[in-house]
C-alpha cells in the first residue's frame, strides 16, 4: 500500500504535540482581553534578559531602570543564551548575570533580591521544568499578584526562565502579562529568529498555556529600529558612566562604522509600559512554531496582541532624554 507521505507528516506532528500536552490553566477570553488592554502607569514589571549575548540587552536594561515613571522595575533575570560569546547556555546565564551586574553598579543598584540568575539550560523536550532563582522568584511575585494588578513579565531572550516558571506553577498565567521580543512577523516565511531558535520548546509553552501575551516580532517589525555611531556619539558621549559604557560596547560591537547601522532590539518591548502608541499592535490568534521553523496557524486558538509597527524617533529621543538627565 502506497502511504501519502504529506498525511504521514502531519500525523507525527500532532503526536508529537499531543504527546507533550500541558494542563494549564484556563483563562477566559474576556478575561485574557482585558488584561491585553492599555497597561496602567505604574504597573509592576520583571526583566528577563540574555545580558551578554550582544549590546541590546544593555540599552533595555538601562532604558526599564531609567523608566521609573511609568512602572516599577521589581526584579531583573539572567536567561541563557548560546552563540559566539558562550557556547553552552550555562555559561551564557552566567555571562549575562555578570553584565546584569556590571549595569546595576555603574547605574547605583543594589543587586541583592533584584539580580536573578536564570536556568542552565534550554527546557528539554518532555516539558520537564528547571528550577532557578530566576524562575522561583517570577512564581512568588506572580502569585502576589492578581488578574486586577497583574505582573509584567518582559523577556527579551530565549523565553527558557518564563517557560519553566509557568510549567512550575500554571497558575500564574491568571496574573501576568508577558511581553516578548521574539520570533518574526507572522506574514514572515519562517520563524528563524535568535530568541525564538533557542528554544522553541519554551516559545511554543507560552504559545499554548493562554498566557496573556504581546509579541514584538523581529524580522518585518522591530527590524526598523536602527541607530548609528554619529547618533549615538551625538547623544550619550560624556553625559555620564552608564551614557559612556553604552557608547563603548555599541562602538566596539562593530569595528567598520563606514555607513554602518545597529538594530537595538530589546529596547522596543520596554516601550509597551511607557507608551504603547509608539507600539501600534493588534490581535491575532496564537500561532505554534511548527517542527519546520515556520508558524503554524489555527484561528480557533486564543487571541495574542501583536505588535506590526515601530516609531523609533519618539522612543529614542525618550530614552536619550532620560539618559541626559540620568544624575541630576
Amino acid at each position: 500500500m502506497k502511504i501519502n507521505t504529506s498525511y504521514l507528516i502531519l500525523f507525527l506532528v500532532i503526536t508529537a504535540i499531543n504527546l507533550n500536552a500541558q494542563d494549564y490553566v484556563k483563562i477566559s477570553e474576556i478575561q485574557r482581553l482585558k488584561l491585553l488592554e492599555k497597561p496602567a502607569t505604574g504597573v509592576s514589571m520583571v526583566l528577563d534578559t540574555d545580558t551578554y549575548n550582544e549590546i541590546d540587552d544593555q540599552f533595555a536594561l538601562v532604558y526599564a531602570l531609567l523608566s521609573k515613571e511609568s512602572f516599577k522595575l521589581e526584579a531583573v533575570y539572567a536567561a541563557p543564551f548560546s552563540n559566539n560569546r558562550a557556547d553552552n547556555p550555562t555559561l551564557g546565564m552566567e555571562l549575562s548575570y555578570e553584565e546584569i551586574l556590571r549595569i546595576l553598579e555603574k547605574m547605583k543598584v543594589e543587586p541583592q533580591n533584584f539580580a536573578f540568575k536564570g536556568s542552565k539550560n534550554y527546557l528539554a523536550q518532555d516539558l520537564k521544568p528547571e528550577s532557578s532563582p530566576a524562575a522561583e522568584d517570577l512564581v512568588n511575585r506572580a502569585l502576589n499578584h492578581s488578574p486586577e494588578n497583574p505582573l509584567y513579565v518582559v523577556p527579551v531572550g530565549a523565553i527558557t526562565n518564563i517557560a519553566n516558571a509557568i510549567l512550575l506553577k500554571p497558575e500564574i498565567t491568571k496574573n501576568i502579562v508577558v511581553i516578548w521580543l521574539g520570533g518574526n512577523d507572522h506574514n514572515w516565511p519562517n520563524t528563524r529568529e535568535f530568541n525564538m531558535m533557542q528554544d522553541k520548546a519554551a516559545a511554543n509553552v507560552i504559545l499554548d498555556s493562554g498566557v496573556p501575551f504581546v509579541q514584538f516580532p523581529c524580522a518585518g517589525v522591530v527590524s526598523s529600529f536602527y541607530t548609528t555611531v554619529p547618533e549615538m556619539e551625538e547623544y550619550l558621549k560624556g553625559q555620564n558612566e552608564i551614557s559612556d559604557y553604552l557608547l563603548e560596547i555599541f562602538k566596539d560591537y562593530h569595528k567598520d562604522h563606514f555607513a554602518w547601522s545597529k538594530v537595538l532590539w530589546d529596547m522596543t518591548a520596554v516601550t509597551y509600559l511607557i507608551n504603547r502608541d509608539w507600539t501600534p499592535s493588534q490581535l491575532v490568534h496564537a500561532p505554534r512554531v511548527s517542527e519546520f521553523d515556520t508558524y503554524s496557524f489555527d484561528n480557533n486558538r486564543h487571541l495574542i496582541r501583536m505588535v506590526y509597527q515601530i516609531h523609533r524617533d519618539p522612543i529614542f529621543k525618550d530614552f536619550f532624554t532620560k539618559l541626559q538627565n540620568f544624575g541630576e
